[in-house]
């Protein structure tokens, strides 16, 4: 049975000039014409489709118009966070089709561990749309976006005979086997049927042969680098998933310039506050967290961790606090409106993010940007974002072991003021160095460059 259903709905976006285009003296590099697979894309995210990948996807595709006409093809759930966004604001060359399978096919998003099935056979159908458009006008370059997992096949990577770039991904982080206790028994099953449809699908031929034919493979934490056959790690690309907006930069230095950290607020000083954001479930680690922060609350009955959001996990996660004693000291205030929140991370000493599978963390970008020390877990994402310079990663060991890290690194930082100073102040830079959406942007177009100036390897190319 066909998986079409009639013709893509499409939206153009044109003006004379596009935002956020870099300056110059000289004549602008040419406009190539682009194609991009964004499954999930839209500016406030997407619960259907997944909210983090979906910003990533808007926020790729917004870079790639400063520097070249793009044709995207989505998922039409995206269509009215994109056409709200654009509503007032031109984008030089930004092209929308959405289009969905039929509704017997949708059925498959309702249930968990079908979704991948579902986002599969849509790239089908993405392909036809792609061969069509490309026979209409040809496309100099393919960027699949997401979903950009590295178990994800992208049929019009594989098969449309142009240069074919992907990512950035990650998708081969797991939680390590000691750490698995933190999960419900329906969660461990969910884990390991996660790690089998994983290696399924990375050994579909159609995910190999796209991976063969990628110029260039963006891989946002080492496990997915590491994760990818010796034969392709030459096309790996460190590349993160997340990134900050001007605007939001703006907007956090204008929260520090009028915000006071609790060790300052305090009466003697002495006065330390580790705040901590994110969806309350089992891989955030937050029970390892609230363990790791008993003997330092010991210590220093005035220290206070704040544990911003909601989620599944949040009445087990009161009753380690309560069994602890921690009740005074182990706060849950909930989820915090987005000002609210950047606020909260101002005032704080430390951002503390102990996840055990993260493959990007956004969050821990932002506070970064609040100009926080980060202490995490040397584990995917986070140990992509923070250096020794910006926080301190705690190795994922024996979990004893890392309690007792996490423990330490707390107690170094309340100790060493002039250290968190400085460390906060580098994950400022950072942040704004490489983090900031429009350098991410030149640094993808630099790629674009080098994949548009190197023959692509050939449609013929399979796995080996």
């Amino acid at each position: 049975m066909s998986l079409e259903s009639g013709q893509p709905a499409t939206l153009d976006v044109e003006t004379a000039e596009a935002p956020g285009c870099p300056p110059g003296d000289g004549p602008a590099p040419a406009r190539r014409r682009v194609l991009a697979c964004a499954f999930a894309c839209s500016p406030a995210g997407n619960n259907v489709l997944g909210h983090g990948e979906a910003v990533l996807g808007w926020n790729v595709v917004v870079q790639i118009a400063r520097f070249h006409d793009i044709d995207v093809l989505t998922h039409p759930s995206n269509r009215e966070g994109i056409e709200k966004a654009l509503a007032g604001r031109g984008i030089l060359g930004l092209r929308f089709h959405y289009f969905d399978l039929p509704p017997w096919v949708g059925v498959l998003r309702r249930w968990q561990g079908c979704f991948q099935l579902y986002s599969y056979l849509w790239q089908i159908r993405a392909y036809s749309t792609a061969r069509r458009l490309h026979q209409q006008r040809p496309f100099d370059l393919f960027h699949h976006v997401t979903y950009a997992n590295d178990w994800a096949a992208s049929f019009v990577g594989a098969l449309l005979p142009v240069p074919f770039l992907r990512g950035p991904g990650g998708g081969a982080q797991r939680t390590p086997r000691q750490f698995l206790s933190e999960y419900t028994w329906p969660s461990r099953f969910w884990e390991r049927v996660r790690s089998l449809m994983g290696w399924a699908l990375r050994h579909d031929p159609f995910f190999l042969r796209g991976q063969a034919r990628a110029s260039k493979i963006l891989v946002c934490n080492r496990e997915s680098e590491e994760a990818l056959p010796r034969r392709f790690r030459t096309k790996a690309v460190p590349f993160p998933v997340n990134g900050i907006a001007q605007e939001d930069l703006n907007l956090i230095g204008r929260v520090r310039a009028s915000t006071v950290p609790a060790s300052a607020a305090g009466t003697n000083g002495t006065g330390f506050c580790a705040l901590s954001a994110a969806r309350l479930i089992a891989l955030k680690g937050y029970g390892l967290a609230i363990r790791a922060f008993k003997p330092f609350a010991d210590r220093h009955p005035e220290a206070k961790l704040i544990i911003a959001g909601d989620g599944p996990d949040l009445p087990r996660l009161r009753r380690i606090a309560q069994s602890l004693q921690l009740e005074a000291q182990v706060l849950f205030p909930g989820w915090l409106e987005r000002d609210a929140l950047l606020a909260a991370m101002c005032s704080a000493d430390v951002f503390l993010f102990p996840s055990l599978r993260d493959g990007g963390g956004a969050v821990v970008v932002e506070a970064m940007a609040a100009g926080k020390p980060v202490v995490c877990l040397d584990l995917a994402g986070p140990a992509l974002h923070i250096t020794d310079t910006c926080g301190i990663k705690v190795p994922a060991r024996s979990r004893a072991e890392t309690l007792a890290l996490m423990d330490q690194a707390l107690e170094r930082l309340y100790r060493d003021r002039a250290l968190c100073s400085r460390l906060g102040q580098a994950a400022r830079a950072r942040a704004e160095q490489s983090y900031a959406w429009d350098r991410l942007g030149e640094r993808l177009q630099s790629l674009y460059e080098e994949v548009l100036t190197v023959p692509a390897p050939s449609l013929r190319t399979g796995p080996e």
